[in-house]
């Protein structure tokens, strides 16, 4: 008991940081739309709260992304502190933000009900939105995802489990099996210690035993992961891809293996037909707190090639709630023509304090679009990258050159991707400079 208050304790105290720096290194969300909430939107066993994000923009026959938040947060802080509602400016779709009210802020993902499909708990009250939405905003049920950070990882694997037939793939940041938290009232240390290792046929089982009879196809799962985390330890990345290979019937022997930045390594697990059914991403020497790639989950999902439509209009709830206002900057209108030549690069402050900053660099392609970029970032002396995401980094100080990823390099005319760092050192004003590839 002692060891689960403490690590509770910690869990609460580094969500606080996770919060801090989510909303540190995101960039600006846009303000075309705010945030509503919605209530009367069905069964709510678990007693949760609906926040919904429709952009102005939204396509004919959107997608739905979930976005599930950390233990201790909420549905309009994951909002405000993540980059979901600008890439649905972007690309069109609709996000949900479910949001807790129990006492610790976790979601329940250990109970039988939420476990089960339409067994209840907090999962089946997230499926009561994600049905709203598809109901009153033609969200395409064949688009529809999950994602979270941490206890919102979790609950990632737990609708992917209990609802293989809602939810078409999900992307998991430092979270636990299926299941994994099993018959505990909500903390479950052998777990979260990495101590619960099963076969894969085992982990397999449980996922199947949630919706018994049930023939149709699985999702797709994409796992992140920390080589240090202190909170769910690492050993549960191992036992998530024993898991989902296994539900896909699947070798646990990667098709592919890469390193698509600096300290990660990628392992992919493809179907007979070239199809990656799972996705895991290990990241080196990084603890629970690890850097969230927002776009990287979009992409993954295929929400980042629908054109939104201006003209959609979809009905809209009836009285909603007044709306959650964000409190990040707006970000420019996606109406702006596109910039002529190959591509731009602009940089904004996303935080500073007095030993360092937080920049966001926003890239924008020309009339001709890009297959890829680079951008040349020169650094004044003192300043030193020591963290850095959604680029590759040609090194830490000095002029750097910065590459797209394989997620975010093909850009539309007058598209545009994000990529950022953390420095030490005083904030600069440097004179950026793009180039299409």
């Amino acid at each position: 008991m002692k060891l689960r208050k403490a690590l509770y304790a910690v869990w609460a105290a580094l969500a606080a940081v996770i919060a801090a720096t989510v909303v540190m290194v995101a960039s600006p969300a846009a303000q075309a739309a705010t945030l509503t909430e919605v209530t009367n939107f069905g069964a709510n066993p678990g007693n949760l709260r609906m926040y919904l994000y429709v952009p102005n923009n939204v396509a004919p026959r959107p997608g739905l992304l979930v976005a599930v938040h950390y233990c201790t947060g909420s549905g309009p802080a994951f909002y405000s502190g993540s980059d979901f509602a600008r890439l649905a400016d972007q690309y069109g779709f609709i996000v949900v933000y479910p949001s807790v009210t129990a006492s610790d802020g976790c979601f329940d993902v250990a109970s039988s009900a939420t476990l089960t499909h339409n067994g209840g708990g907090d999962s089946l009250s997230i499926v009561s939105m994600t049905k709203y939405v598809q109901q009153n905003y033609n969200a395409d049920p064949n688009r529809t995802y999950a994602t979270g950070v941490s206890s919102g990882a979790m609950m990632t694997n737990v609708l992917l489990g209990a609802y293989p037939d809602v939810f078409k793939a999900g992307s998991a940041f430092a979270g636990v099996p299926f299941a994994c938290f099993a018959g505990s009232s909500k903390w479950n240390s052998q777990c979260a210690q990495g101590q619960l290792i099963r076969t894969a046929q085992a982990w397999g089982d449980l996922v199947r035993n949630a919706y018994p009879g049930y023939t149709g196809a699985r999702p797709r799962m994409q796992l992140w992961h920390g080589t240090n985390d202190e909170i769910l330890h690492y050993n549960n990345f191992g036992e998530e891809i024993k898991q989902w290979t296994n539900v896909h019937g699947l070798s646990q022997t990667p098709t592919t293996t890469d390193t698509p930045q600096s300290g990660w390594t990628r392992t992919r697990y493809a179907n007979g037909s070239g199809q990656v059914m799972v996705e895991a991403i290990s990241m080196a020497n990084t603890s629970h707190n690890l850097p969230v790639q927002y776009a990287a989950a979009v992409a993954f999902f295929g929400l980042n090639t629908t054109s939104p439509s201006p003209s959609a209009s979809p009905s809209r709830p009836p009285s909603p709630s007044p709306s959650v206002s964000p409190s990040t900057p707006p970000s420019p209108s996606p109406s702006s023509p596109p910039p002529p030549g190959g591509c731009t690069a602009t940089f904004t402050v996303a935080s500073q304090w007095g030993a360092g900053y937080v920049a966001a660099v926003r890239v924008t392609a020309g009339s001709s679009g890009t297959n890829g970029w680079r951008v040349t970032l020169p650094l004044p002396s003192g300043n030193t990258v020591v963290n850095s995401w959604n680029g590759q980094f040609s090194g830490t100080t000095g002029t750097i050159q910065v590459t797209n990823v394989s997620y975010n390099g093909r850009l539309s005319a007058g598209g545009y991707t994000e990529f950022g760092y953390q420095a030490n050192g005083a904030v600069p004003s440097p004179a950026l400079t793009c180039t299409a590839l």
